[in-house]
Parts: C-alpha cells; sequence; structure tokens
C-alpha cells in the first residue's frame, strides 16, 4: 500500500475556520450578560426623606431596636441614640418653612416616636435585653 490509501482510510478532522471567531463572540456574550447581572438599578433623586431616614435608621440602632443577621439584638447606646436624635431635630430646625406639610409632620412625628423610644431604653435595666423597635 502506498501512503496515499492509508491516509484516504484514516480518520479525518475537518476543522471549522470559523471556530475562533464564534468562541470569541460567545465569550464576548457571556461577558456582557455577567456584567449586566452585577449592575444595580440606578439611584433614586436624592431627598429630604432618604435622609431622614439614614438618621432615623442610626438612631434605632443606636436603641437596640435592630437585630444582626444572627438574630442578636444590638445593646443600646444612649449617647449615640441622642446624637441622631439631636442631629434630626436640627434637620427640622433648619429646614423650617422649606418643607411642605406633610415632611413636616413626618418628622414631629419620628421625632416623638424615637424620642419615646430613648426614654424607654435610659429606664431599662441594663441586664434586661431591649426590643426597642421604631415604626419606620
Amino acid at each position: 500500500m502506498t501512503d496515499e490509501a492509508k491516509d484516504d482510510s484514516a480518520p479525518k478532522i475537518i476543522v471549522d475556520s470559523d471556530w475562533k471567531k464564534d468562541a470569541a463572540e460567545e465569550k464576548s456574550r457571556l461577558e456582557e450578560e455577567t456584567r449586566d447581572v452585577g449592575q444595580r438599578a440606578p439611584l433614586p433623586e436624592p431627598s429630604l426623606l432618604e435622609i431622614v431616614n439614614m438618621i432615623v435608621m442610626q438612631a434605632t440602632m443606636a436603641l437596640g431596636g435592630v437585630k444582626t443577621p444572627s438574630g442578636e439584638t444590638l445593646p443600646p447606646d444612649p449617647g449615640v441614640a441622642k446624637h441622631y436624635i439631636d442631629m434630626l431635630e436640627l434637620l427640622k430646625n433648619k429646614t423650617a418653612g422649606n418643607i411642605t406639610d406633610q415632611e413636616h409632620k413626618l418628622l414631629d412625628t419620628l421625632l416623638h416616636e424615637l424620642r419615646m423610644n430613648y426614654v424607654t431604653a435610659v429606664k431599662a435595666p441594663p441586664s434586661q435585653e431591649s426590643s426597642i423597635q421604631a415604626d419606620v
């Protein structure tokens, strides 16, 4: 047998000339999909409500009104809570006359609730675990 006869009977590998192009396109498509999954939604416009919410959350955490992912209640820290309540009062005073009636009522209500929770946290015996929850 000649070499030509052996080559004809041997299995042949057919290579598609566009396989590299197809692989590159698939890789690009997957990278784009993965990149889109990691992106978050656009942030809302800044507002007074967001600022108030941030301050209230900090005060609530300092009052022991938030549980950790493991289910533990954070211990109250009245000094920090008072600081954030005072910040909210300052914000209310500095924005007086420049906010809507609804925003004014919201600030009054939140300040009242935080102050009541503060009094409860300060009067609670140190060994008692506080379960103060803000209605925010």
